[in-house]
């Protein structure tokens, strides 16, 4: 092996299809990025291997037989720590939660398999895998910490439901993530309070599909309305409208509502929905009424509209790099526009609420001295 080779990051790849074991390493080898230092047929076989060869990687299938995918990511997560890449060939809801699961216990990322457990056509998912194996590389481990959520299969505790709301948004939370986002909004959302005087706009990059089964989960452990966005989707305060995957958002003024468009325009950085396309649109209908927060993830998508909130009068919060699971997103924001708030996850509802209460008096007092009702 040459020293190249050597100084490449190590791979264990962890399937129960050899197959898929052989498809996946030959991927990682023939794009000189990784190196496989081995491969595991099941949970148990993978925890052996990782406590033999190290890897700096895991590529984990979610379904397996004996110990399964999240199963064995928890083991891996509570007792050896590294970045997981999750293999996922979920095409029904159940699926789609186990996943999302999967990256609420601390996987980076996930690829979706195209055609099943068995896919004969993996080269079509080959960038997004290798894409996520680069953003595993800089991924903050210290950042991956444990979410109180339901199990799967319980009941959640009830929301308190929230207050009946007839009035339109008179003011926008934009929040952008990428890569570690399903996490970092677990945590987010359901700390958002029913009477949240603001409509709250989500781009989370994610394949079609997995949007809806992710806003039904932050649904019931949230006293906001979460919701994946339905074109038409009128704008009210207390409600969480999330963009779908492969589809970009943007906002249109209708008579006196605001309401919601989607969108097949081509991706912006690489990415549909785009956050700079959510935010370009929210600034043009909301001015300094709208607000940007950026949260974990790889590239830059959301850095020029903060830009534009910046110009607007806008605030901005920023997820800082202690606890953002990749750096990449709130740095170029940070970059792009600078921040009035970086703080922590566990601080980012606490300082929207508080953000969005100051804006709301500025213009109550500001409609008491033009004399409006």
């Amino acid at each position: 092996m040459s020293s190249d080779a050597r100084e490449c990051p190590s791979v264990l790849v962890v399937d129960d299809s050899a197959f898929m074991r052989r498809l996946v390493s030959d991927l990682l080898v023939r794009s000189g990025e990784f190196r496989v230092v081995g491969t595991a047929r099941n949970g148990f076989d993978a925890l052996r291997q990782i406590h033999a060869l190290d890897p700096m990687i895991v590529t984990l299938d979610v379904e397996m037989p004996e110990l399964d995918g999240l199963q064995t990511l928890g083991y891996i997560m509570s007792e050896t720590p590294r970045p997981v890449v999750m293999l996922s060939a979920a095409e029904t809801t159940p699926g789609f939660d186990v996943t999302l699961r999967a990256l609420e216990l601390g996987a980076v990322d996930f690829v979706r398999k195209p055609s099943g457990p068995i896919s004969l056509d993996l080269a079509i998912v080959g960038d997004q895998l290798l894409a996520a194996l680069r953003a595993a590389t800089v991924m903050n481990l210290g950042g991956v910490r444990m979410i109180a959520r339901p199990g799967l299969g319980a009941a959640a505790p009830a929301a308190p439901e929230p207050p009946e709301v007839v009035s339109g948004a008179e003011q926008v939370v934009v929040i952008a993530t990428s890569t570690g986002g399903p996490r970092a909004l677990a945590e987010v959302i359901p700390a958002l309070p029913a009477d949240l005087d603001a409509a709250v706009l989500v781009v989370q990059h994610i394949p079609a599909g997995f949007t809806r089964s992710l806003a039904q989960r932050l649904d019931v452990a949230s006293a906001l309305r979460v919701r994946e966005a339905v074109h038409g989707d009128r704008l009210v305060h207390g409600h969480v409208y999330l963009a779908p995957g492969g589809r970009h958002m943007r906002l249109e003024a209708d008579g006196g509502a605001t309401r919601v468009v989607l969108d097949d325009a081509p991706p912006v950085w690489g990415v549909r929905p785009s956050a700079d396309v959510l935010l370009r649109s929210a600034v043009r209908h909301f001015g300094a009424a709208c607000a940007g927060v950026v949260l974990t993830g790889m590239g830059r998508d959301g850095a020029e509209g903060m830009r534009l909130v910046a110009a607007a009068g806008g605030w901005r919060v920023v997820q800082d790099r202690d606890t953002s699971i990749v750096y990449g997103m709130p740095h170029a924001a940070l970059q792009a526009a600078g921040a009035d708030r970086i703080v922590p996850l566990a601080a980012v509802a606490p300082t929207i609420v508080e953000l969005i209460a100051a804006r709301a008096a500025v213009g109550a007092r500001a409609r008491r001295a033009s004399g409006a009702p």
